[in-house]
């Protein structure tokens, strides 16, 4: 336990995140809402929606939020047509070290943004999603000299690196992996806020490339946008860079392969009570404990059909069949 703890201490006291974006001038979440404000950037959607956030993550059972001076906020790069948001590349929320890393939404080429409420909008979509991650209940273990999660929410990983469940076949339309139903559940929580957020200000939906992340932040984006997101051509169509255009292929295999897998999941196996679904997922998360979501499943869906859904074979086989 010693050891444990020695190199927690160590990785939540070191910046071991910012060398990954080496032209990025990342600044605490506070003193980057103190610079725009001094600039006269509105930040009031993201002020609005941490009012909202507050009491429906404390229902949840979550008190205590991910601190803002925990969060490295990207508000400028010297990258050529550089474009930052919740899909720039390497970014989110990283548990050992609980920090989160954020970029500000638009072209990050002046260190104000361009677009100043969508950049509110997509800050808030990004701390209410990693104060969940923040917040899921997380055990830990040394493999050797790596600190790894034995348990982290509703997921378990084993001693020699397998986890619960496997990964979702390429092209799924829903998942039975436990990791893209933890991201799933955080990102459709906090795509709710934002969308409240928005209305409550009466944000309108843009038109180009901001459509398509006013329409990702707030948890619009349908089947259409989905396609579109998937053809190369639609994003060279309204992309100001190349960059840009990235941003919008990454928005568009985030979608595919975790949010509308996760809505798929909550249609199948919530069915009417899919809301009912998605808020015992988060709590379980947030408790660590599964009794109530086991209890909830099995009701439905019959005896150990928590197991049924989710349990890989290869978690209880032998060492030498996980590759």
């Amino acid at each position: 336990m010693g050891r444990l703890l020695d190199r927690l201490i160590e990785l939540r006291t070191t910046d071991t995140l910012t060398g990954d974006h080496p032209n990025v001038t990342f600044l605490p979440l506070p003193m980057a809402l103190r610079r725009w404000g001094e600039a006269g950037v509105d930040v009031g959607p993201f002020l609005y929606g941490s009012a909202i956030l507050r009491p429906r993550y404390a229902a949840l059972g979550l008190s205590r939020l991910l601190p803002l001076d925990r969060v490295l906020y990207g508000i400028q790069s010297t990258d050529s047509g550089a474009f930052g948001g919740f899909h720039h590349p390497n970014q989110g929320y990283r548990h050992a070290q609980m920090r989160a890393l954020i970029t500000a939404y638009g072209p990050m080429n002046t260190g104000l943004p361009e677009r100043p409420v969508l950049a509110a909008l997509d800050l808030l979509r990004a701390y209410a999603h990693d104060c969940l991650h923040y917040g899921s209940y997380r055990s830990y273990r040394l493999r050797g000299d790596e600190v790894v999660r034995s348990q982290y929410g509703v997921n378990f990983r084993r001693h020699d690196g397998r986890t619960y469940s496997a990964p979702d076949l390429a092209g799924s339309p829903t998942t039975r992996n436990l990791g893209v139903v933890m991201e799933g559940a955080c990102d459709r929580e906090a795509r709710a806020i934002t969308r409240a957020a928005a209305l409550q200000c009466d944000i309108q939906q843009p038109d180009g490339v901001d459509r398509f992340a006013f329409r990702d932040v707030t948890g619009l984006l349908d089947q259409a946008d989905t396609d579109d997101l998937a053809r190369p051509e639609a994003w060279d169509a309204v992309a100001p860079s190349p960059v840009a255009a990235a941003f919008l292929g990454s928005m568009g295999r985030y979608q595919a392969g975790v949010n509308a897998r996760y809505s798929m999941f909550l249609e199948e196996i919530g069915r009417d009570e899919a809301n009912d679904l998605h808020t015992t997922v988060l709590t379980a998360m947030i408790t660590g404990v599964l009794t109530p979501l086991c209890t909830w499943l099995r009701d439905r869906h019959g005896p150990k059909a928590f197991e049924t859904l989710f349990l890989s074979p290869a978690y209880f086989g032998p060492v030498d069949s996980v590759t």
